[in-house]
């Protein structure tokens, strides 16, 4: 087994999404047409200036002009968008091939991670290089979300079974696949708790080629069992060890939670796979800020793959 020990990737090659500016625990995005802020808890560094149209009075909301929507937290938790003007239910962004529906959400969210797209590039070669070489390939994604994996996965040429436990990001995932032109393609779109699902695929004798988790700090399934990532995601990982099949092509693990090293899911990942050889690589993922060219930190990951 080769382990690659932490390190740090950027996605770095969007067109129509920028990360324009950060700081004193906001960040502001550009959308494809549209300009949002929105609070992210890692941007403990004040504001440097120099972001499209920025005037000088930190500490407002004031301090960015020319934004569409900003999104104020609340002290009691939660928040709302305020918008500088009236903006559609929801619009489109693309990358490469893939077209993805963006929805600002009275929880903050648009629908789309976009520094995830390292890790869309990096399965979708793995995929395209197991066709080439003649293989069917078979992929499991769990807390699918609103399947932005899961499309970059079946335009690679895979057949894809996406889990969520949530039905309206289930849906989500169905429009961008129609978005994206699969709306015919060889997807499962299922609403479920993950472990519950896993287990039961398990007993059906069912296997997997590659299996793709971004699992959540905190969840509920989808008849309101409860996820704590600390104390599951062990138990998850095993089961998924007993999916793989005779020829697993990878295993890709997504966490944002700050009180999750890098290491420690590498370690997991050895745990489990270290008697079938190949590679184990960790480390965080990341945004490129526009304005000073710093990297805002956007979580964690870990690859199992085979050598």
């Amino acid at each position: 087994m080769l382990i690659e020990r932490p390190g740090l990737i950027t996605a770095a090659n969007w067109q129509d999404y920028q990360l324009l500016d950060c700081g004193d625990g906001m960040k502001m995005e550009q959308w494809g047409p549209h300009t949002l802020v929105r609070p992210d808890p890692q941007i403990l560094w004040p504001r440097s200036g120099g972001a499209r149209g920025r005037t000088h009075r930190a500490g407002s909301h004031d301090g960015w002009t020319g934004w569409d929507g900003f999104y104020h937290r609340s002290p009691s938790g939660g928040g709302k968008w305020e918008f500088h003007k009236k903006l559609p239910d929801h619009w489109t962004i693309r990358y490469g091939a893939l077209t993805f529906r963006i929805h600002p959400t009275s929880f903050k969210h648009t629908g789309l991670f976009p520094e995830q797209a390292v890790n869309w590039e990096w399965l979708a070669g793995k995929i395209r290089a197991a066709r080439g070489a003649g293989r069917v390939v078979s992929v499991l994604n769990l807390f699918g979300y609103t399947g932005a994996a899961t499309m970059a996965a079946a335009h690679a040429g895979a057949s894809v079974c996406h889990v969520d436990a949530a039905e309206g990001m289930v849906k989500w995932c169905r429009e961008n696949a129609a978005l994206s032109g699969l709306a015919a393609a060889p997807v499962r779109y299922l609403t479920d708790d993950c472990l519950k699902f896993v287990r039961r695929e398990i007993k059906r004798g069912r296997r997997y080629d590659a299996i793709i988790m971004d699992p959540p700090t905190y969840g509920r399934g989808s008849t309101g069992e409860m996820w704590k990532l600390e104390d599951h995601l062990w138990s998850l990982l095993s089961e998924c060890g007993k999916l793989l099949s005779d020829r697993p092509l990878f295993l890709l693990i997504n966490a944002y939670t700050a009180r999750l090293s890098p290491t420690v899911v590498v370690n997991l990942l050895d745990g489990l796979l270290h008697s079938a050889g190949g590679r184990i690589t960790g480390g965080e993922i990341g945004l490129p800020i526009q304005v000073d060219k710093r990297i805002l930190p956007c979580g964690i990951f870990g690859r199992w793959e085979a050598a």
